[in-house]
């Protein structure tokens, strides 16, 4: 039986509804995507149809698992510079070694992710047994990455794959609409970290070590091994997206994940996780992903030149991180 609420105290119930709303980080994203959503349907018959949301989430895919493991890394107040280029090695890997080895095409996917995840291991070692700033580490590992990448694949495309390497990039019919195996790894992927970081103990240790690292570290926990864990696992995600990438070019690109690394954070900021570490929410991660597409799409479906896209990309980053910021003024 539900309780008269003439008798409930007006505490009580706004508690209650406050309790099932999503976070407050999640709200801003959520309502920014809405409006954009409403502002580019009454402008464009093409943006409100099946067909043109499965194509936002597969030009997302790739930056969106990038930007999972950036959400790890700025949530324990570091940044990783080197996760495009992160990504980009482990493609060209698994293409140089499928194709031109002809070595077998799941054993190439493994050996790509090895490689991204040791990158990932030599940042978390550099920044805690080293003790050097992230931005130094990932900056300098970024350039060396790009660098083994262009050696190795002599700056030459790799075409000719085979289908184990665009699996991803496949297909499958939702009513009339054609969804991405890609796309649907990348949603299981975020629901995985969502859970892992909100009913976990090592999820809440990384924002606890955000908040304040000392004090964490007082607690008992071992903050330079777990340090270590999220940069090696951030590493890890970049091969992931690194198999989606070559699975929606279908190529192995020495060029691509040059942008990758600031369209990550780009998402990361206006998904509402502070770039100061210790708050933010996963899945606004997915929305400011998806409102970066959402606008890229919408102003494309427009007419409007690709330089106002990236300019308005801008000026919301701009915007999401003073809303962080005077919010921590207040707090």
């Amino acid at each position: 039986m539900l309780p008269d609420l003439a008798t409930v105290p007006p505490t009580s119930i706004r508690g209650r509804l406050l309790a099932h709303l999503p976070p407050v980080a999640t709200l801003g994203p959520l309502l920014a995507l809405f409006l954009a959503g409403a502002f580019f349907t009454s402008q464009t018959d093409r943006f409100l149809s099946g067909s043109n949301f499965s194509l936002i989430l597969q030009q997302v895919m790739v930056v969106g698992v990038v930007a999972i493991g950036q959400t790890l890394v700025i949530l324990t107040a570091g940044i990783d510079l080197s996760c495009g280029m992160l990504m980009s090695i482990g493609s060209i890997v698994m293409t140089k070694l499928a194709v031109d080895s002809e070595m077998n095409p799941y054993l190439a996917i493994l050996c790509g992710l090895l490689v991204s995840t040791a990158f990932g291991f030599l940042n978390g070692a550099l920044i805690t047994r080293v003790k050097l700033p992230a931005f130094i580490v990932t900056l300098g590992t970024l350039n060396i990455a790009f660098a083994i990448t262009q050696i190795y694949s002599k700056s030459q495309t790799v075409s000719g794959l085979p289908e184990a390497l665009e699996f991803f990039g496949r297909t499958f019919r939702v009513g009339q609409t054609a969804v991405t195996y890609g796309t649907v790894l990348m949603l299981i992927m975020y629901l995985v970290a969502w859970f892992v970081l909100r009913d976990t103990a090592p999820g809440r240790h990384v924002y606890a070590l955000g908040n304040n690292a000392e004090a964490t570290r007082l607690m008992g926990i071992d903050t330079a091994r777990m340090l270590l864990v999220v940069y090696t696992l951030a590493g890890f995600v970049y091969g992931i997206a690194a198999l989606l990438l070559v699975a929606r070019t279908g190529v192995g690109d020495p060029q691509a994940g040059q942008t990758d690394n600031l369209d990550s954070i780009t998402a990361v900021v206006l998904g509402g996780t502070s770039l100061f570490g210790g708050r933010g929410n996963i899945l606004g991660t997915l929305l400011g992903a998806l409102i970066v597409g959402v606008f890229r799409n919408g102003l494309t479906l427009m007419g409007v030149a690709s330089v106002y896209q990236i300019l308005i990309t801008g000026i919301l980053v701009i915007l999401a991180v003073t809303t962080d910021q005077l919010s921590r003024r207040k707090g």
